[in-house]
């Protein structure tokens, strides 16, 4: 095939989808150029006739990102890329989410999408990009896909609203959202904002839904150069009596299952009426019934169990648009009972339970500095997080047994999608320099753990004393359709997210929206449903918010007191050689001394953590040795040193010594320093004279303390005499620090 090419100039920069040059052994394949950034989507999807009777498609929607395609090497020991990141992760479910339900219903081949940056330009976002072209990439192919989908990404500020920001743009942002959709629906909306209101939310989706319609049309007329013949739909063999004889046997179960609330009683109820199922057409098979007209029983029996499911999904829907009530008895806009319990762990720094209904977060705040900061480092970004919240999904939390292993996709997308509705309420590092993690623990699942985990979270930081302002709470949204009719379900279970047409999840304050994520299996979801469906959310979510409130209305008072002490400082830039000294000296001492963390910026700010009040203390004195310069005038409290005949010498700071002279030590004539004072001696001193050198004297006599030292200039004292053995002079010696601050 020779490569054939559509050319567009979107939101001022040119975009090109190529086919029939690179990857020609793929079902599908585009080089796709956006300005200097470039993604390779291939497609693959097995031979052969689809899986009979399966409801499962085994898609993989892979993306990767190359070092190479921003010019850099891989960081670490090994120079090549390994484990995907968590970016990359995320950007694979961004793909793959409005892809998914554009497939035939009938296509249960093994499918695979690749999606590879190879060249990486800051203005042109690859990972909004990669779901047009893997749409593409479909639409040439031969496998059977209700496209075209495309997507972009939505930002405002100060008003304005800008499509596909640079990915190198920092800007602040109070909307940011991913949009993908077809010609007529949005299909997929991921993102964040900042209370923005619900009004102006739906207008960030449109103007998204309007930005991709040119992708949408470069797809098509791609595609009819191309004119890929599709697979043909492989006809079912469908057995109307055997649909009967299920639907007789299995109905008083189904109807008793839907009005038991307990999720783990339903289960188990239809469980046995599946198995009972299986014995019964296994029987009907040995007394002769010719099912399908097909001898192969097992044939029968796996077709059996998908009339069985088909019949739990209808009778589930049904019973939702004909009586307004659903599996656990509540109508369309009820939540399910809440319950809340906070400092449930001692020794962290903060905790929250929140439970509804049989779901439960176990949300658990730790707080640290900054380095405890998450290092970001991927072809398309490079920072650090001080706010991060991590999401775990254990099997017992529904009931099963699995293997532990690390977080995969959907506790990634889960704890992002929870990070980014409590990010907008977290203070900023002027305000509370702490770095703050999160951990959700799902105890128990029955829908939406992922906005259970915004509540927890919500509670943690304020169980914590967390200088937060509000409340943030999550409510996930369902969907069931009929036709030209749709119901919307707030607070879904876990059934009616399998079952549904929709998992809709939107996370605020009462101020406004801070995250939201939609995902549908229909192929479209007209405007106007998602702004009914926006709005039932928003009274949902006022009902959580005042379920929190009841248990803690604001931040404690005080941090948890098992949290780090924590204290900035600025000093000079300057200083900032003193206080970390040759090799690191200075600093690693006070660490070692204290067992308190001390990090140095280089604009000079310090900050110092520490596991109590006293360990933060002596920590910032210790700094300060290093870095203060001695003030004319200030009262120091210091340590005596060293004794000799002419006065004594006074540690104030850590090395930093001044001559308290005979004639200051009393009011009286002082003969011997050692009958006023000896070594190791806590005295409170004056500062009263610095010369050029920094060198600086002290007193101790009472009647100095009330002196101006700022405006008089005392009379100088007696020389003190040289001491030829030990170099000794008025001042200090010449070996160490002692006077030379």
């Amino acid at each position: 095939m020779n490569p054939v090419k559509e050319s567009i100039v979107f939101n001022g920069k040119d975009l090109s989808l190529t086919t029939g040059r690179y990857a020609k052994q793929a079902d599908g394949a585009i080089w796709c150029n956006y300005g200097g950034t470039v993604v390779l989507a291939t497609v693959v999807a097995a031979k052969g006739d689809p899986v009979a009777d399966s409801d499962f498609f085994p898609l993989t929607v892979d993306y990767t990102e190359k070092f190479y395609a921003a010019g850099r090497f891989p960081g670490g020991f090994l120079k090549r890329e390994s484990q995907p990141s968590t970016q990359e992760k995320l950007t694979s479910r961004l793909i793959d989410r409005p892809l998914r339900p554009m497939f035939a219903d009938w296509f249960t081949n093994e499918t695979q999408i690749l999606v590879n940056l190879l060249s990486f330009d800051p203005n042109c976002d690859p990972r909004v990009m990669s779901i047009t072209a893997a749409s593409a990439a479909l639409m040439i192919s031969d496998i059977p896909f209700n496209g075209p989908v495309a997507g972009c990404r939505v930002v405002r500020k100060n008003g304005e609203f800008m499509i596909n920001p640079a990915v190198s743009d920092d800007e602040d942002y109070d909307i940011d959202i991913t949009v993908a959709g077809n010609y007529d629906s949005i299909v997929m909306v991921e993102g964040e904002s900042k209370e923005v209101s619900e009004e102006d939310m739906t207008r960030a989706i449109e103007l998204g839904h309007q930005a991709i319609q040119p992708l949408l049309e470069m797809q098509d007329k791609l595609a009819k150069q191309i004119n890929p013949v599709k697979r043909a739909e492989v006809a079912r063999v469908k057995d109307e009596n055997l649909e009967k004889f299920v639907h007789e046997n299995c109905e008083e179960i189904v109807k008793e299952a839907l009005s038991t609330t307990e999720k783990l009683k339903r289960y188990a109820l239809l469980d046995e009426a599946k198995a009972e199922l299986v014995e019964r057409v296994t029987k009907k098979i040995e007394e002769g019934a010719d099912f399908m007209n097909i001898d192969e029983p097992q044939t029968v029996i796996n077709r059996a169990k998908t009339f069985f499911d088909d019949y739990l999904k209808y009778a589930m829907r049904h019973q939702i648009i004909t009586e307004n009530r659903r599996i656990d008895g509540r109508d369309l806009t009820s939540i399910r009972p809440i319950t809340i319990d906070l400092g449930v762990l001692p020794m962290t720094h903060g905790s929250a339970v929140f439970t509804r209904g049989e779901t439960q977060s176990l949300g658990v705040l730790t707080l640290g500095i900054g380095k405890d900061e998450q290092k970001v480092d991927t072809v398309t970004e490079g920072s650090s997080k001080r706010f991060m919240l991590h999401y775990n999904f254990p099997p017992f939390s529904v009931g099963e047994v699995a293997r532990l292993k690390s977080p995969g996709r959907r506790e990634l997308g889960h704890g992002n999608l929870a990070e980014r509705a409590l990010s907008a309420i977290i203070p900023p590092k002027e305000e509370f320099p702490y770095t703050v993690r999160l951990v959700s623990e799902i105890m128990e699942s029955n829908g939406s753990s992922s906005q259970a985990t915004v509540c927890s979270g919500s509670l943690a930081l304020m169980d914590a004393g967390v200088p937060v302002k509000k409340h943030v709470a999550g409510i996930a949204m369902g969907l069931i359709q009929d036709g030209n009719d749709f119901y919307i379900l707030s607070d879904i279970l876990g059934d009616e997210d399998h079952l549904g047409d929709m998992d809709f999840k939107v996370a605020g304050s009462k101020d406004g929206i801070t995250a939201i994520q939609m995902d549908i299996k229909i192929k479209g979801l007209p405007k106007e449903v998602m702004e009914r469906a926006m709005l039932q959310a928003k009274v949902g979510r006022m009902h959580i918010i005042g379920e929190m409130e009841k248990a803690i209305a604001a931040p404690r008072p005080e941090l948890s007191p098992n949290a780090p002490k924590l204290c900035q400082l600025k000093i000079d830039v300057d200083k900032i050689k003193d206080l970390i000294g040759t090799g690191g000296k200075n600093i690693k001492s006070i660490i070692e001394e204290t067992g308190a963390d001390v990090e140095v910026e280089q604009d000079g700010t310090v900050t110092i953590s520490a596991k109590n009040q006293e360990v933060l203390n002596a920590t910032i004195a210790l700094v300060k040795s290093f870095t203060d310069d001695v003030e004319l005038g200030k009262v120091y409290e210091g340590e005596v040193t060293r004794i000799e005949e002419y006065g004594a010498f006074v540690e104030i700071w850590r090395g930093t010594t001044g001559l308290l002279h005979v004639s200051k030590i009393s009011d009286e004539r002082v003969e011997n320093v050692n009958d006023y004072l000896h070594l190791g001696q806590k005295v409170r001193v004056i500062v009263t004279e610095i010369e050029a050198g920094g060198k600086f004297k002290l007193s101790m006599k009472p009647g100095d303390f009330d002196k101006d030292w700022t405006k008089e200039r005392p009379a100088r004292p007696p020389r003190p005499r040289d001491d030829s053995r030990n170099g000794e002079r008025r001042g200090g010696d010449r070996g160490g620090r002692e006077n030379h601050r």
